[in-house]
């Protein structure tokens, strides 16, 4: 029997990247998952045919993260389908540069990125609470950028990701007492169809590293699955960096 048998998972962006490993990794943990997804619906229908075909249930949503009502429905749609809800994992976010240095439209990118990585974040949480039981697991994905800011040009990102984490340690008291733990998965460069470890500027992070290297968005979620699990029930309110050493 696996780790996660018998668990039922939600995964926001779960399509693509860090978020398709997620689902793949929780699924080989023996977690039925459903994930949302917003423009990739032929890789999110292809993730949920590959998941079913090893026979654990897989649900796809379409869910906007940064419309909290979607968000809501795709949550509740996934606990009815699959029969609960155990672990949620706030994965989708996006990243644009800064309002303040910009014009309108890096404002409207910024009024996005905030949408998606700070209040769809909570309005999952909000969500998912009326489903998790006691020893539910709610796991996001931030950023080392949401510890240390480091260079220039990412103000408004880094704030979001800082948001994250705090979040983090208050609903680790506020959910504390049913049993749910909360905690903050912070990855550092991962080599990813958006972050691709093979340009001028994956270099001369690797350099600054380390260990000198991009990681694996698998590396990311053997993190959230160990965070899901069993053997991580006395951890709550706490955040993982999985960064290569880039916050040593």
């Amino acid at each position: 029997m696996t780790r996660l048998s018998k668990k039922v998972a939600l995964v926001t962006g779960g399509s693509r990247g860090i978020g398709a490993a997620i689902v793949r990794k929780l699924a080989a943990e023996g977690a039925d998952v459903a994930f949302t997804y917003v423009s990739s619906e032929e890789k999110a229908k292809a993730l949920e045919a590959e998941l079913r075909q090893t026979g654990v249930r897989a649900l796809a949503v379409h869910a906007d993260s940064a419309d909290a009502a979607a968000v809501g429905r795709a949550i509740d749609h996934a606990a009815a389908e699959l029969g609960g809800l155990d672990i949620l994992v706030n994965n989708a976010g996006v990243s644009a540069g800064n309002a303040i240095a910009g014009g309108a439209n890096e404002a409207e990118a910024y009024e996005r990125q905030y949408a998606v990585n700070v209040k769809g974040v909570v309005a999952a949480v909000n969500a998912a609470v009326k489903h998790l039981p006691q020893g539910g697991r709610i796991i996001s994905i931030g950023s080392v950028l949401g510890s240390r800011v480091g260079f220039p040009g990412i103000t408004e990102y880094s704030a979001t990701k800082f948001a994250v984490a705090g979040y983090t340690r208050g609903w680790a008291w506020d959910f504390g007492a049913k049993g749910i733990t909360v905690n903050n998965v912070q990855p550092g460069p991962i080599d990813t169809d958006m972050n691709p470890d093979n340009t001028e500027f994956a270099a001369q992070l690797k350099a600054g590293l380390p260990l000198q290297r991009y990681g694996k968005a698998e590396e990311v979620a053997a993190a959230v699955a160990f965070l899901a699990s069993p053997e991580a029930s006395f951890i709550t309110g706490s955040t993982i960096n999985v960064d290569g050493g880039a916050s040593a």
